[in-house]
């Protein structure tokens, strides 16, 4: 068989391993879910217990210390967010939100009538009811409850596996050491990878909760109701890459234009755009620079991608998941081009690419038993345009 037949049932070998493992990602998703949040709160709470053990604090007493932060803080966020939301559910102020939505409705049919589309407030009339509405409202909160009540029963499992993680969290970098002593795969990207999304989390939470605690002011300013639950809405949802902070801002703009008027919404909107470009826009990438190397694109896909495979916590983790998904792909001899082509390009200089291609043919030929020791020249490189 000559070597291209070869290379390309490599190539369709590996994307079917692919595939099978997303699907057993999916649909063990239940299993996999607490592991990856467990592993990533790991990651943005490892400095603290990383700083008490410098101050030569026991590392079990370092690590008790941070998971009580942890879980005091992510405890008090979401018992929070169910008061403020049970609280919206009792009385009748879903039915008078309901009673706003329809009257707005009915001015938008008068509206229309007016530019000579008759007949258009009799048709809304048939379609909406403010008690449907109301309704609406009401079953929507019940099962946003019961999700949060579900993510409160499974939160046990990730503290118990947080525990174990940050124990040994400082052993893992000589692990990888030693597994390269032992002439091993070469783990070294993958440990820099590692610690460039730790950063990112670090990070992305920080602006995460600037995020959260400037919407809520922004809400409160504007006399929204329950400001707080919408700065927790908008902490939650920035971590979800370009359109979580977009869906952050539709409840309180909805509401301050039923509360008050299209101009309150429109300067809402405004405070949101602004709060968002500062911190999304200018402070964020100037915290992470071009480390990371995903196009626009790849982020947005990454997000539709991991929403379908786990839900709003895959939405979440995202970015972290594909920065993993890209190290693996760049490790590969037969599937760095996806790595290549998922990346922005430019974030990577010469010598960088020219080092993976090396190590990656390098692993090929060993495995292969190819004694071609081609030397790798600027054709093979990928350089991208500027």
């Amino acid at each position: 068989m000559s070597p291209k037949p070869i290379e390309a049932y490599k190539v369709l070998l590996l994307l079917a391993s692919t595939v099978l493992v997303f699907a057993g990602l999916y649909f063990a998703r239940d299993f996999f879910i607490p592991v990856a949040l467990a592993f990533f709160i790991a990651a943005v709470s490892f400095p603290i217990t990383n700083w008490l053990r410098e101050h030569r604090v026991p590392r079990f007493l370092s690590v008790l210390l941070t998971v009580m932060v942890v879980f005091a803080f992510l405890s008090g966020i979401m018992v929070v967010g169910v008061l403020l939301i049970n609280d919206l559910s009792e009385g009748d102020r879903l039915q008078q939100y309901g009673n706003k939505i329809y009257e707005v409705a009915l001015n938008s049919g008068a509206k229309l009538e007016e530019w000579k589309f008759e007949g258009a407030q009799d048709d809304i009339k048939k379609l909406l009811t403010p008690e449907e509405i109301g309704d609406y409202f009401k079953q929507n909160i019940t099962i946003l409850l019961g999700g949060v009540l579900d993510m409160l029963k499974s939160s046990f499992i990730v503290l118990i596996l947080l525990v174990f993680m940050l124990s040994e969290a400082r052993m893992f970098a000589r692990r990888f050491e030693s597994i390269m002593e032992a002439k091993g795969p070469n783990l070294q990207r993958m440990l820099s990878a590692t610690r460039d999304i730790q950063k990112y989390l670090g990070i992305k939470t920080m602006i995460s909760i600037a995020t959260g605690v400037l919407a809520g002011l922004l809400c409160w300013s504007a006399g929204v109701d329950f400001p707080l639950l919408w700065g927790i809405l908008a902490f939650a949802l920035n971590y979800i890459p370009a359109v979580g902070s977009i869906i952050a801002g539709i409840p309180p703009v909805i509401l301050a234009l039923l509360m008050h008027d299209a101009k309150h919404a429109i300067a809402l909107a405004c405070g949101y755009m602004v709060i968002n470009g500062f911190l999304g826009n200018f402070m964020e990438p100037a915290l992470l620079g071009r480390r990371f190397g995903l196009s626009t694109v790849v982020v947005v896909v990454s997000v539709l991608f991991w929403g379908f495979i786990w839900g709003p916590v895959g939405m979440l983790l995202a970015v972290p998941l594909t920065m993993m998904v890209k190290v693996a792909l760049d490790n590969s001899y037969e599937l760095r081009w996806l790595g290549v082509a998922i990346g922005q390009g430019r974030n990577r200089n010469h010598a960088e690419e020219r080092l993976i291609i090396e190590e990656s043919a390098k692993a090929h030929n060993d495995t292969d038993g190819d004694s071609s020791d081609k030397p790798v020249t600027d054709a093979d490189v990928v350089t991208p345009a500027s």
